[in-house]
């Protein structure tokens, strides 16, 4: 090879971003969703059947609701096997905790598994390997929980440390990946698969008038689970695409009624604030400065960096954009995942990291550095991560 060769593989492999000593890294990721795929345009006509509902305002509320919400796909679990075999589940007030906890229980752990299995193949290193498991869902309630129904179906070691995380809601998944960065970078050597599964078969309700978030959640909602590796100090053989650089979480006082998520005898009922986006835009940019001057770089401004938000829906998307003055690519993979899964709670940032992963991989050695990853949920309480890409094309 000629040295000007040479010279051209050695820029190439210095200026290739490698992770920080010590600093958690994620290094595969794999998705799953149920068989049942709903295109937005029959949602309307299928939900109404499924309830058996005919009130002509309901289904203008919920076909202006499908429109707005700019979701196109979503996976479930509910099919209309399951509501020929629990036809209470569409009857107002039935006691159905149980039924629905029967489906969602194995459920939202097969998912779960085949997220693992694809994730842990991406990887290429032996399942005995992992030495923790963070197991994420707020669609499953039993005793022991799904870390360890899934821990045996993956033959896990019997001494695998595991976290299972309930009912965080939609920053479910930033939270997870927060407690695995933890792990990882304080037990040298260890390996973390972070697990999340969701379905909304446990707030499946029938329409009512009364109660005009349920239709939201019928726009809006899907299931699907997630999973990914997270490690520090990189084998050879492993392939880290992202740094989980910092992390911080914290609530906004006086907004734990905003939203309100109650277990009943007829499954789990949401109230939605309308202030949610507002609450949200007033609070995003002193959070996000906090997470960004972790970088070490004072004049890096917000369209400086790449951005993987959890899409709870679009107007949260847009006021974000607007306060921060984001430029509209800014938000494209969240929009993205939004409209091809729907938000799937604490699962979503995940989509829209593999999204961004991708994204940062076509633009190679010209792709940004530094970017934040962020999700909001009951408390009002906000999760953020600083990630660092080592994306390579």
């Amino acid at each position: 090879m000629s040295s000007s060769g040479m010279n051209c593989v050695e820029k190439q492999i210095t200026t290739r971003r490698v992770a920080n000593p010590g600093k958690a890294t994620v290094l595969a990721l794999g998705k799953a969703f149920p068989s049942q795929v709903v295109p937005q345009e029959h949602l309307v006509e299928g939900f109404l059947r499924d309830t058996k509902c005919d009130d002509p305002f309901i289904k203008e509320k919920l076909e202006h609701l499908c429109k707005t919400t700019t979701v196109k796909t979503r996976y479930t679990v509910l099919s209309r096997e399951i509501l020929d075999k629990y036809p209470e589940l569409t009857t107002e007030g039935s006691p159905t905790i149980k039924q629905r906890l029967e489906i969602a229980n194995e459920a939202v752990v097969e998912m779960a598994l085949e997220a693992s299995l694809g994730c842990i193949k991406e990887w290429g290193r032996q399942v005995e390997d992992i030495t923790h498991i963070v197991y994420v869902s707020s669609s499953e309630i039993r005793l022991p929980g799904g870390d360890l129904y899934l821990s045996a179906k993956l033959g896990l070691k019997s001494d695998v440390n595991r976290v299972m995380l309930y009912f965080l809601g939609c920053y479910g998944g930033v939270t997870g990946l927060r407690v695995a960065k933890d792990i990882a970078e304080n037990n040298p050597g260890s390996r973390v698969l972070l697990t999340t599964s969701e379905t909304t078969i446990l707030g499946f309700r029938p329409p009512n008038k009364a109660r005009s978030y349920d239709l939201v959640g019928a726009a809006l909602f899907g299931d699907g689970a997630a999973a990914v590796i997270i490690g520090a100090d990189p084998l050879p053989s492993e392939a880290p695409f992202m740094e989980l650089h910092y992390a911080v979480q914290q609530f906004v006082p006086g907004t734990q009624n905003v939203i309100d998520g109650r277990l009943t005898e007829e499954g789990i009922n949401f109230k939605l604030g309308r202030d949610l986006p507002q609450k949200i835009e007033e609070n995003i940019e002193e959070f996000c400065k906090k997470l960004m001057g972790k970088a070490g770089d004072d004049s890096m401004e917000f369209n400086d960096m790449f951005w993987t938000v959890h899409p709870g829906g679009p107007a949260i998307l847009n006021r974000l954009e607007t306060k921060l003055k984001l430029g509209r690519e800014k938000l494209e993979c969240s929009r993205r995942a939004l409209v091809d899964y729907g938000n799937v709670s604490s699962n979503t940032i995940l989509y829209v990291m593999e999204y961004m992963r991708d994204e940062l991989k076509k633009k190679g050695d010209g792709a940004l550095e530094w970017g934040l990853g962020l999700a909001f949920g009951p408390g009002i309480t906000f999760e953020g991560l600083l990630l660092r890409s080592l994306a390579s094309p």
